[in-house]
C-alpha cells in the first residue's frame, strides 16, 4: 500500500501534538513529494474520502543518513529537506556516548523482563565493560537486540560478556596470539613426531 495512505491514520491522531517521522532519509522521491505537501498545506486526504483533512502537529523527524550529501546526491528533495531543517540536533553515535550506554543497556533489560521471563536483572562488571569497549557498528538498535538475546540466555542474575556475544574484557589480545601460536607449534612438534614414527616403522619394514 502507498505510505501516503497508511500513515494517515497517525496523523490524525497526533493532531494537536507531535508527529515523528523515523529515518526519513529512506523515503522515495515520489513519497517525498507528498510528504513536502502536507507540510506545505497542514491537511490531507484520507483514502477515498476526496475531502481534505486539516491536521496541526509539530514535525520531529529522524535519520541515519547525512541529507545534505542526499540533497547533493539528488536522492533528497532540497525543497523538502529546507522544510524540515528548522532545528537540527545532531545525536552521536552510541560508541561516543561514554556511561550512557550502561544506563540505556540497564533501561533496554527492563524492558525485556517486563516481557519475557528471565532470571536476569543487572550486568556483571565484566559485561558492562565489554559493553563500553565494543565499538557498536549497529548503534542503539544492535544494544537492543543484544540486550534482548542476553536476557534470554543468561543462566543467573547477571548478564556476562559471553550473553551479550562480546568479548571477555579480561581477555587480553595477546594472550589469544600465544595461545594460537602455542596451538600452532604442538601441532607442527606432533606431526614432526608422527612423520619420524612413520619413517622408523617404515625402515623396520624393510
Amino acid at each position: 500500500r502507498d505510505y501516503y495512505c497508511d500513515w494517515s491514520s497517525d496523523v490524525c491522531s497526533s493532531d494537536l501534538g507531535t508527529l515523528f517521522l523515523d529515518e526519513i532519509g529512506d523515503l522515495p522521491l515520489s513519497h517525498q513529494v507528498k510528504i513536502l505537501r502536507f507540510l506545505q498545506e497542514g491537511c490531507f486526504e484520507r483514502v477515498g474520502s476526496g475531502r481534505s483533512v486539516r491536521v496541526d502537529v509539530r514535525i520531529v523527524a529522524a535519520t541515519h543518513l547525512d541529507l545534505e550529501a542526499a540533497v547533493k546526491a539528488q536522492s533528497f528533495r532540497e525543497d523538502l529537506f529546507y522544510r524540515l531543517n528548522v532545528l537540527q540536533l545532531k545525536v552521536p553515535p552510541l560508541r561516543e556516548r561514554g556511561d550512557d550506554i550502561e544506563s540505556l543497556a540497564a533501561h533496554f533489560l527492563v524492558q525485556v523482563r517486563a516481557k519475557t521471563s528471565t532470571e536476569a536483572s543487572a550486568f556483571s562488571a565484566d559485561a558492562l565493560l565489554a559493553l563500553r569497549r565494543y565499538r557498536w557498528p549497529g548503534n542503539v538498535r544492535e544494544l537492543i537486540n543484544r540486550v534482548s538475546k542476553a536476557a534470554v540466555m543468561a543462566e543467573g542474575a547477571l548478564v556476562t560478556p559471553a550473553d551479550l556475544d562480546l568479548p571477555d574484557p579480561r581477555e587480553r589480545p595477546s594472550a589469544r596470539v600465544v595461545n594460537l601460536q602455542e596451538t600452532r607449534e604442538r601441532a607442527e612438534r606432533a606431526d614432526r613426531k608422527s612423520t619420524r614414527l612413520n619413517s622408523s616403522h617404515n625402515s623396520n619394514l624393510v
